[in-house]
């Protein structure tokens, strides 16, 4: 950022106010890139000399809500600087500030472009879709395949119309009895889990 540029004549000015004459109560100390003029006078009250107050002024035809001062003006203005700073530092100040800028910029989009743990997986920036196709990725087990000798390796079998069906109880220990040479859990079974209910007959109505 550049400095305004200002006429000769207002920079003739600016260099006789900044002379520390002994009559003057009021010295100009510098400027900033905007035009803002910064200025220190001495504290009439009080027994002693104190130290001097430093303002800021502004052009007319800024509004009190548009101005904004600068960090390194802002530290001379609260005595935390003893010197103002010059232009040449006010510049690279501005400069560094639009690099961090555009170094923010950067790192924002760098970080939109990573996958996010909250996407729809096989969204453009989601997570990765996974494989479904089982009977390639995972082979059937050898003890599996010993079990089940209908099993075939040369392509997916087709399921039958009944093969969801959930098998029934007595063919469960059936297999079980010729896998174990008894039913392990004939004991454990109550006398009625193989009661059933009967259908539901209307009552006879009242005459």
């Amino acid at each position: 950022m550049s400095p305004t540029r200002i006429s000769p004549l207002l920079e003739a000015w600016y260099k006789w106010k900044s002379l520390r004459l002994p009559w003057r109560k009021r010295f100009l100390v510098g400027r900033d890139l905007q035009g803002y003029t910064f200025w220190e006078f001495r504290e009439t009250r009080g027994n002693g000399p104190g130290r001097f107050r430093r303002i800021v002024r502004y052009p007319r035809s800024v509004y009190l809500s548009d101005v904004n001062v600068s960090p390194l003006w802002h530290q001379w203005l609260r005595h935390t600087r003893q010197e103002p700073p010059t232009l040449e530092e006010q510049s690279r100040e501005a400069f560094r500030q639009e690099r961090m800028k555009v170094l923010a910029a950067q790192a924002d989009a760098r970080w939109e472009a990573k996958p996010r743990l909250t996407d729809t997986p096989g969204q453009q920036t989601g997570q990765r879709l996974p494989s479904f196709d089982t009977a390639h990725t995972q082979p059937i087990a050898p003890e599996l395949e010993a079990t089940n000798p209908n099993t075939k390796t040369n392509g997916p079998e087709t399921a039958s119309p009944q093969s969801d069906k959930p098998a029934e109880p007595a063919q469960l220990t059936n297999e079980t009895k010729n896998k174990y040479g008894k039913d392990p859990w004939a004991k454990a079974r109550g006398p009625s889990e193989n009661w059933q209910p009967e259908a539901w007959v209307p009552p006879a109505g009242k005459k």
